[in-house]
């Protein structure tokens, strides 16, 4: 039994350090995976990059919390209501990290539609992968939910 709640407390912080590494990066990860010059120099101006960062972190953790501690039922246990919590989670912060840069570009008169969509693109990915981080740190302690998405 000790081994098993070693493993499910290492999977805890390894989620909670690669989280903290892409919050304290997060300019380095996103313009890894998408730049554009005149796009990714006003978002780095503005630090759009950590505000962005810090919503899709936030909801993530935020979603699979929810997911296997509020939610915890029987009945929701079933991995098409975990990726219904992935999906939500995923729209949601869609939505907030386009409209909020794009409110701060347009009241600079700056127009990066497209490229603010292109961005958004790999937010989502981004989204997706600290989801996943996040069920699979928190999932141990949940009482029915604990084998979803993935069984043990």
């Amino acid at each position: 039994m000790y081994k098993k709640e070693m493993k499910n407390f290492i999977l805890l912080i390894s989620g909670l350090v690669i989280t903290l590494l892409f919050l304290v990066f997060p300019a380095s990860v996103f313009e890894a995976l998408y730049y554009e010059r005149e796009f990714s120099n006003e978002m780095y101006n503005q630090n759009l990059y950590f505000s962005v960062a810090l919503v899709t972190a936030f909801v993530a953790w935020s979603f699979a919390g929810i997911y296997y501690y509020l939610i915890d039922s029987v009945s929701f246990s079933r991995w098409y209501h975990w990726l219904l919590m992935l999906v939500t989670a995923v729209v949601l912060t869609l939505v907030i990290n386009y409209i909020y840069p794009d409110d701060i570009f347009s009241s600079a008169g700056l127009d990066f539609v497209g490229q603010l969509f292109s961005f958004c693109i790999v937010d989502l990915a981004i989204e997706i992968v600290l989801f996943v981080i996040a069920s699979f740190s928190l999932r141990w302690w949940s009482a029915n939910c604990r084998h979803t998405p993935i069984p043990e």
